[in-house]
Order: C-alpha cells, then sequence, then structure tokens
C-alpha cells in the first residue's frame, strides 16, 4: 500500500498555497494550542480548510480540547479527521468516533518497544508514533518492529530521511512539520522535495 503524506502546521494562506502545489495527502492545523507557534483558533483553520484542494483532507490537531469543540469543527466542515496530543481517555475517541463519524488519530510518545507494544490497544483508527520531544527529533525506529496495524510515523522527518523511512517501515503515512520549514515558516521547495523523495521510495518498493 502507498504511503501517505501529512504536512502538519499549517498556518498562514501561503501554506496553503504550497500544499495545493504539493498535493500531500494530508494537512495538519495545529488548533487552540498557544504553546505551539504553529496554533490557529478554529475560525483560522475554516478559511484556511477553505482554500485547500479537495483532495486534501484537513486535520484538526488537538491537545486536551473539549469534545464539542473538535465536533463542532467537523459539523462546519473544516477538518475531516482528529489528531489527539493530550492526555484523551479511550472514551473520549469512542465518543468522537460515534458523533463525528470520520477518522481518529492517536499521537502516542515512542521510547521504548513497551510503548509500541501498549499503544497496539488503542480504539483509535490510526496511532501516530513520535520522538515526543519536539525540535524535529527522530526516534529509534528499530523498537517499531512488527506493529500489525495502520500507523502515522512522525518525529524528525525531513526531506534527508522521508524515503528510508517510507523504504524501511512501509507506514501507513509520514506526518512533518518543522523540517519542511526555514526560520520558521513552511517551506515550499521542502515540501515539494519530500513528496518526490517520498514518490521515489513508494516506486523502489513496488
Amino acid at each position: 500500500m502507498k504511503t501517505k503524506v501529512k504536512i502538519c502546521g499549517l498556518s498562514r494562506p501561503e501554506d496553503i498555497l504550497y500544499v495545493n502545489a504539493a498535493k500531500p495527502d494530508f494537512a495538519g492545523f495545529i488548533v487552540n494550542y498557544p504553546k505551539s507557534r504553529r496554533n490557529v483558533l478554529p475560525e483560522q483553520v475554516r478559511t484556511l480548510a477553505a482554500g485547500l484542494a479537495p483532495e486534501i483532507c484537513p486535520v484538526g490537531v488537538f491537545v486536551d480540547q473539549p469534545a464539542s469543540v473538535m465536533e463542532k469543527m467537523v459539523e462546519e466542515g473544516s477538518i475531516r479527521a482528529i489528531q489527539l496530543h493530550g492526555s484523551e481517555p479511550d472514551s473520549l475517541i469512542r465518543r468522537l468516533q460515534d458523533s463525528c463519524r470520520v477518522p481518529v488519530i492517536r499521537a502516542f510518545q515512542v521510547k521504548s518497544r513497551e510503548d509500541v507494544l501498549r499503544v497496539k490497544q488503542s480504539p483509535a483508527d490510526y496511532i501516530l508514533l513520535d520522538a515526543g520531544a519536539g525540535g524535529g527529533t527522530a526516534f529509534n525506529w528499530d523498537v517499531i518492529g512488527n506493529l500489525e496495524r495502520p500507523y502515522f510515523l512522525a518525529g524528525g522527518l525531513g526531506p534527508e530521511n522521508v524515503r528510508e523511512a517510507i523504504r524501511r517501515l512501509h507506514p501507513f503515512a509520514v506526518d512533518l512539520s518543522s523540517k519542511v520549514e526555514t526560520d520558521g515558516v513552511k517551506d515550499e521547495g521542502k515540501i515539494l522535495r519530500v513528496m518526490e523523495e517520498a514518490a521515489c521510495a513508494q516506486v523502489n518498493n513496488e
């Protein structure tokens, strides 16, 4: 199966133009999280996502937000998938699956094989494996092993290593943010290069 690509942390109209040109599968928006310099408000997401090419799925990325916030954004059509990065319980995941009828992605910090085995039990539609350290840091991919369920791979991925990640691990999707930026903002050239590297990896994997 072809590995999909997600470009996360979009916050400007220019970012929308860049991803429309590159055509990743997913575009991520970090919602109501002021600690992130990529933070956007729900009303900003509504405007930005409206400009996305229809084949790109807008994903709302949330940290311990009320279910009502996520449900409203799905109902309005601003997002078509939900990504959770906080301490959200499994009961919230199930509620969102029932009420929103869109994929729910649950992010986990991975440091060991034990972490990977633990996250296999999540009721989320997809899990996301991340270093959790910030700053574009990769974790030891060897701990993933044979996960036997679809997952997003995140943490330290960029033009220089996304081809290797896809070749070695065959994840459902790769998730990139800081490594496709220059001076803290999205870089169209880096995004396009990531898509080229991903395409090369797919051809070589066939």
